[in-house]
């Protein structure tokens, strides 16, 4: 029986992911004087990847990442205005408005009756609590949980947090690599909830199969899967 259901916020709960696409694109503008667009988008991602251990996730890595990839395909070229550019995109990703997904107050106003709810999230701490604090949507949880990484230790230790079995726990997320997998294989359950956009680290190239998997295509949907749980 669920007793704890726990929501990825990035791209589950409100919008994220769009505004590093427009960042990149930008990024990708400033930089088509010493590199094609897509090249430099690439370079940019394999930067954000070896930088991860680092900076982990969010927006202040994201930034730096920006900076370095400048640096290092102009080979140190790039002027201070462009460098101030990239400075003020960060700047305005942080200053967005937090843009709740449709159905999703819906869905916790509902859940919250019969389960304790959980916001469960990696990235940066204060960006995190921030963007939390905008939407508004924080009385609805009972715990929150902003995360550095999300792998099976991760959850394994908020779930003992928690104080339940694996089994009464379950997982809702955009991600099937950080949000589903993780948690099925401690034995918990995991309902994937897709988003159009998805960030290349977060894909995987299987199918995933197990018992304790639902896919819905609109959180809403997420009601009626949880009854026949």
């Amino acid at each position: 029986m669920i007793k704890v259901i726990a929501f990825d916020a990035d791209d589950t709960l409100w919008v994220n992911e769009p505004f590093f696409r427009e960042a990149e694109e930008e990024f990708a503008s400033l930089m088509e004087n010493f590199m094609p667009r897509h090249s430099s988008i690439k370079e940019l991602y394999l930067t954000e990847i070896e930088n991860l251990g680092l900076y982990g996730y969010g927006i202040k890595g994201f930034i730096l990442s920006m900076i370095q990839t400048a640096l290092r395909i102009s080979d140190h070229k790039i002027n201070a205005k462009a460098i101030d550019r990239i400075l003020a995109i960060g700047y305005d990703m942080m200053q967005k408005p937090v843009e709740i997904l449709p159905g999703v107050e819906e869905v916790l106003e509902e859940l919250k009756q019969d389960y304790r709810l959980v916001m469960a999230t990696k990235g940066d701490l204060v960006d995190q609590e921030k963007k939390l604090k905008k939407s508004g949507l924080d009385h609805y949880f009972h715990h929150i949980e902003i995360m550095s990484e999300k792998k099976e230790a991760d959850f394994a230790k908020l779930i003992r947090h928690l104080d339940v079995a694996p089994a009464e726990f379950l997982m809702m997320g955009n991600s099937l690599k950080s949000d589903v997998l993780p948690v099925l294989e401690l034995g918990g359950h995991a309902i994937h909830i897709p988003y159009h956009i998805t960030w290349g680290h977060e894909m995987i190239a299987h199918e995933v199969k197990h018992a304790n998997f639902r896919q819905a295509e609109h959180i809403s949907e997420v009601l009626q899967l949880i009854k026949g749980m």
